[in-house]
């Protein structure tokens, strides 16, 4: 039986594009995999694998997510008690942190402890937002991680973003980007994943990211 991947829909993620990449992927991968878009808590809860995309604001889309009926605690009982693997994308990946901190501050899902804040790159001649292409430098966590450390150092990946996350411990950081400074690009623990960059726009880096997503077993 195809596993089934639900990528949510909270009207908050660049939901075409994430599909599209974990469609391709999955052509690839191990196992035969049926990709949904989904906004319904049922199709979560059954899901082999959960995505969570996100862009825009932190408290709007903290706000969106909480606003569909029983979406949280659907999440809350796939990943965190059937410990099915979980893959925040951009601003789902910061929803995973205690808060956030754009625009006031924000609730998140406080699945990994940290805080999300603005960008303060030491080189004030570099732009607010972090725009373009970054190289992805493993931390040695992420070496570590059977996901992570199944791919190699050296690779680039797509970044747009103002904010970035700043994890409470050191070992929930697997790689890291520089834009004047270390800026978190993956965190993880357990089966929970999360990109400050956007895998599906991420081309060879991104694709086998992804891959590795769709075949991770824990």
């Amino acid at each position: 039986m195809a596993q089934r991947i639900a990528v949510i829909d909270y009207g908050a993620g660049n939901l075409r594009s994430v599909a599209k990449g974990l469609e391709t992927a999955a052509c690839d991968a191990a196992t035969a995999t049926n990709v949904h878009v989904t906004a319904a808590p049922e199709d979560v809860a059954a899901a082999d694998r959960i995505v969570l995309p996100g862009v825009g604001a932190f408290g709007h889309c903290a706000a969106a997510l909480k606003s569909v009926p029983g979406m949280t605690e659907a999440l809350t009982h796939a990943v965190l008690e059937k410990d099915r693997p979980f893959l925040g994308i951009c601003v789902g990946m910061q929803l995973l942190a205690d808060r956030g901190l754009e625009r006031g501050a924000h609730a998140g899902l406080g699945w990994i402890s940290g805080e999300v804040a603005h960008l303060e790159p030491r080189d004030r001649a570099l732009k607010i937002p972090h725009m373009g292409w970054s190289p992805i430098l493993h931390t040695d966590a992420g070496r570590a991680h059977p996901l992570v450390g199944a791919l190699h150092d050296g690779g680039e990946a797509y970044f747009v973003h103002s904010y970035a996350f700043a994890a409470a411990r050191p070992d929930h950081v697997l790689a890291t980007c520089d834009y004047g400074g270390d800026v978190t690009a993956i965190i993880g623990r357990d089966n929970i994943l999360g990109t400050q960059f956007h895998p599906e726009k991420s081309q060879a880096y991104g694709l086998r990211f992804l891959r590795a997503f769709l075949d991770w077993t824990l």
